[in-house]
């Protein structure tokens, strides 16, 4: 599919989802207020201001304006969380409403004293959503460390454990930049790792101070290297600019393709599929990739959306993905479970292969989490 196409029907389908939830926050507001005629015009303009803040942000990326793409990308995407979190909790209070209604039309009319007002409604969803940004800016900042550990025959003699350490889903972005960058450094550095593994997304088409974010990045360190895949991300933003970053950071990024550390491990990686929609990158079997890994060999594979394909089962030893950032805020990690039953931890497959799905060391959009902490993963290996 062609890049231009592609992007058009993205937005124009964002748009229209994201406007019936703009529509929806109107006819709220114009219950629970009354308005007079300049104010609702000034309140269907702030509105629709913030229905195209991520085109014009996306727009304003492509030039040298870094303060407005920064602002742009503040107010519009913790514009869309409030919106998000506005719907679902006012769903649940229409939902609350429909039961009492029938209750009272069956039973008794004095039902109709439990539904509340629209306005003091209106006012507690906010105030309670005010609530969820300020804890969510803070659960975003705090990056935890998960350790998983993996029995193996695969190690030689002399090795009786190893350590790799994955990223995911960082999104360097003008919300996420050097802050974001020196934790996952020191946090790193702590952790001493063999092997250095990002599962995707790296960066973001409005990265800020691109070359500071790297330069942290390449002071972190492993004996056996760091190894990169591509995510939806890298070809959104552009694949020679994503290529370009990891190269700075002092990752090799693997396209389609796997390598040979030491004489004990394979290292392999499959783009992901939006290379195909957005990079009019040719679409590469992953059987391909995985048959010619030697079953002898201790098969890391990396691939950013944690999908399964039967036949590869017993091809690796770990996929490593991330892609959900399981849900980042709740509750849409209920949405993104029903297409992504692996939504995040370690999932035995059987024949010996395993599939572990980083929450994401950063956050997309929204700068911020709730219920749903970022990681850094340490998958540690040792020898039976």
């Amino acid at each position: 599919m062609n890049k231009i196409p592609s992007f058009i029907l993205f937005f124009t389908i964002f748009l229209t989802l994201y406007g019936l939830l703009h529509f929806y926050f109107y006819w709220k507001m114009i219950r629970a207020f009354e308005m007079g005629t300049a104010c609702h015009l000034l309140f269907i303009f702030i509105l629709i201001f913030l229905l195209l803040s991520p085109v014009i942000m996306n727009i304003s990326s492509g030039t040298d304006r870094f303060l407005a793409t920064t602002i742009l990308a503040y107010v519009g995407y913790i514009w869309m969380a409030v919106l998000f979190l506005f719907f679902s909790m006012n769903i649940m209070i229409d939902l609350y409403r429909l039961i009492i209604s029938i209750s009272a039309r069956f039973f008794s009319p004095a039902f109709l004293r439990y539904i509340p007002g629209d306005r003091i409604t209106f006012i507690t969803v906010l105030l309670i959503i005010a609530g969820i940004n300020l804890y969510g800016w803070f659960e975003a900042g705090n990056i935890g460390v998960e350790r998983i550990r993996l029995n193996t025959d695969k190690l030689p003699p002399q090795k009786r454990y190893m350590s790799v350490v994955q990223i995911s889903d960082t999104h360097f972005s003008s919300t996420n930049g050097i802050r974001l960058a020196r934790k996952i450094e020191k946090i790193v550095k702590e952790l001493e790792p063999d092997i250095i593994v990002s599962s995707g997304d790296l960066i973001e088409k409005d990265v800020k101070d691109m070359d500071r974010i790297a330069s942290l990045l390449m002071d972190i360190v492993a004996p056996y290297g760091k190894y990169a895949t591509t995510g939806n991300h890298e070809f959104i933003a552009g694949i020679k600019k994503s290529s370009e970053f990891a190269e700075k950071a002092g990752f090799k990024l693997l396209r389609n393709e796997y390598v040979k550390v030491g004489d004990f491990l394979n290292i392999a990686a499959i783009d992901d599929p939006a290379g195909a929609t957005f990079g009019n990158e040719p679409a590469v079997s992953e059987d391909k990739v995985l048959e010619a890994l030697s079953p002898d060999r201790l098969n890391i594979f990396l691939k950013h959306q944690p999908r399964i394909q039967a036949n590869s089962i017993g091809k690796f030893d770990i996929q490593l993905s991330g892609h959900t950032h399981k849900g980042q805020i709740f509750p849409f990690t209920l949405i993104v479970h029903i297409f992504y039953p692996y939504l995040d931890g370690l999932f035995n497959l059987g024949n010996n292969s395993y599939l572990y799905v980083s929450r994401g060391s950063g956050t997309w959009g929204p700068p911020i989490r709730f219920l749903t902490f970022p990681e850094i993963t340490v998958i540690e290996f040792v020898r039976n």
